[in-house]
């Protein structure tokens, strides 16, 4: 072996610690949001515990993951989130392609704005919550009067956002791609939509909220599962502590959609300046 390889394979073992420690800087950074939750259980479970706090008014949170153990192991706890979960996924795939469709026609289109933006907003200020005894009266109780509330609840935050989105898009870029020689398809799809996808994506991560807000009281319509009926069924038996465990679980939920919603906003619009590895550096 040459001198040449031995200094090589010592390079390539030789300590490699500074390369493997960890940014102590970052990681506090990312822990940082979650000292206020964790200091709220820490106080929660004090008071609890200290008898500061009555179970009668508020069950600990020992309780709650013990009363999550005993649901687990009868294996009702998934099956309740995964049925809460198809609902949602449906609801809100199904009011986002509405409202996009919609925000795009009306963004682009200045007679369909005039023709159909009033009877939106109008339908809009309807809380669609109040649909309810209507929802049942059209479609009985089955599974369809609960997707669509929550479709209702979706689809008005995504219209408003991706209308607004459009017609915010600086007139300047438009002019440019015309001089480019760009035809009105590709106009679109490679000026306006990625101009106005900022404010798109803000409608849709409002929207999953929304979604699982209305899922809470469209899950009370003589529903037999989901995370709703679990509430219900807890509220007429007086366990406090599945109805506590149900919130978190919905708290849980909205934050990890809005997680993954921030995620795809970061990935799609990376080119955008509030984005970009600038943004990142400072």
């Amino acid at each position: 072996m040459t001198q040449a390889e031995n200094e090589a394979i010592l390079r390539g073992t030789g300590d490699d610690r500074p390369a493997r420690s960890i940014d102590w800087r970052r990681f506090g950074w990312h822990l940082l949001p979650w000292l206020l939750p964790l200091g709220l259980v820490l106080l929660w479970h004090w008071a609890s515990t200290t008898g500061e706090l009555s179970r009668n008014v508020l069950p600990g949170p020992l309780e709650v993951v013990q009363v999550a153990g005993a649901l687990i192991e009868r294996e009702q706890l998934q099956h309740h989130i995964l049925v809460s979960l198809r609902r949602v996924a449906l609801g809100f795939a199904l009011g986002a392609s509405v409202g996009l469709a919609l925000g795009i026609v009306v963004g682009l289109s200045t007679t369909a704005r005039q023709l159909g933006d009033l009877t939106i907003q109008m339908v809009r200020t309807v809380p669609h919550l109040a649909l309810v005894p209507l929802m049942i009266f059209w479609f009985g109780i089955g599974e369809e009067p609960r997707i669509l509330l929550v479709a209702l609840g979706v689809v008005f935050s995504v219209y408003i956002n991706t209308v607004a989105g459009i017609r915010s898009v600086d007139p300047r870029l438009v002019e440019m791609g015309r001089s480019y020689g760009l035809s009105r398809a590709q106009l679109v799809w490679s000026v306006i939509l990625p101009g106005a996808l900022q404010q798109i994506l803000t409608g849709i991560r409002y929207g999953l909220g929304v979604a699982w807000l209305t899922l809470v009281v469209a899950e009370t319509i003589a529903s037999r599962e989901g995370l709703g009926f679990l509430v219900q069924d807890a509220r007429e038996l007086l366990r406090l502590d599945v109805i506590v465990l149900a919130i978190l679980i919905y708290a849980l939920a909205g934050w990890l959609a809005d997680l993954l919603t921030r995620r795809l906003e970061a990935r799609l619009l990376k080119w955008h300046p509030s984005y970009g590895a600038g943004a990142k550096a400072r």
